[in-house]
């Protein structure tokens, strides 16, 4: 990261020197300048934009994007419905439909992966308890996730914690609610996409925010070099002159 931060400011026109201790004032009009000096090309901003459109499955821009700048994907578009569509069962609790569009899709995603079955399995325990099918989440937990439970010290542990949540009568407000929240399957749903892309050899992230990640660190270290005008704020990108 050194090198890449280094390379980055040194594109700007500033030599990286750690032992300074004296920051140098960089009025906007100077700053705005050097930015407007580093060239980008408007395709790989649009690969940039068509590869979030892609890894977040918004099948709908995606096409009216590639019509409209002519960028192509690096998958087939027809495939984001199909991973959406495993993504919004998980989000919606109905997890045993998911397995089977999972299986749909690819059987050697969840053959070659035993943490994601085990997880959606775990899922598929959670929502039988939330719908208050008691006896048959004890008889599903012991057909179905106890045996890996067996194999695997992780899972026990976490087949123990989901278990748990049946000594309480009022599981919402219990030390383990949190199995219960929309987080929990926004969790396991963004796992099974993130498997689909990975079998699409496709990156089971998008770059942009990795990329933001790189402004904001690319800042932290030129603010011991400098006072310049910062993007504090992503999502406007506004630049906020300096104080010294």
């Amino acid at each position: 990261m050194q090198i890449l931060g280094a390379d980055f400011l040194a594109s700007l026109g500033y030599n990286v020197d750690i032992e300074a201790t004296s920051k140098k004032v960089i009025t906007r009009e100077e700053w705005e300048k050097r930015l407007n000096d580093v060239k980008i090309r408007k395709e790989d901003m649009n690969k940039l934009v068509m590869n979030f459109l892609v890894t977040e499955g918004y099948v709908e821009a995606a096409e009216k994007f590639r019509m409209e700048s002519g960028t192509e994907p690096d998958i087939d578009l027809a495939t984001i419905s199909d991973r959406m569509a495993v993504k919004k069962a998980v989000q919606c609790g109905n997890v045993e439909d998911a397995i089977e569009k999972v299986n749909d899709l690819n059987p050697e995603i969840l053959d070659t992966n035993p943490q994601l079955f085990f997880h959606l399995q775990q899922q598929r325990l959670i929502e039988l308890i939330r719908n208050g099918k008691i006896e048959e989440a004890l008889e599903f937990a012991q057909e179905e996730l106890a045996p890996r439970g067996e194999e695997n010290q992780t899972f026990l542990e976490e087949l123990e914690r989901t278990v748990s949540l049946l000594a309480f009568e009022d599981v919402s407000n219990c030390p383990l609610g949190e199995l219960l929240d929309i987080s929990q399957r926004l969790k396991t749903a963004s796992e099974v996409n993130a498997a689909i892309l990975t079998s699409q050899s496709h990156e089971k992230d998008p770059k942009l925010p990795s990329l933001l990640k790189m402004l904001i660190w690319a800042q932290n270290q030129l603010d011991e070099k400098a006072a310049y005008p910062r993007i504090n704020n992503l999502s406007n990108a506004t630049l906020e002159d300096p104080t010294v």
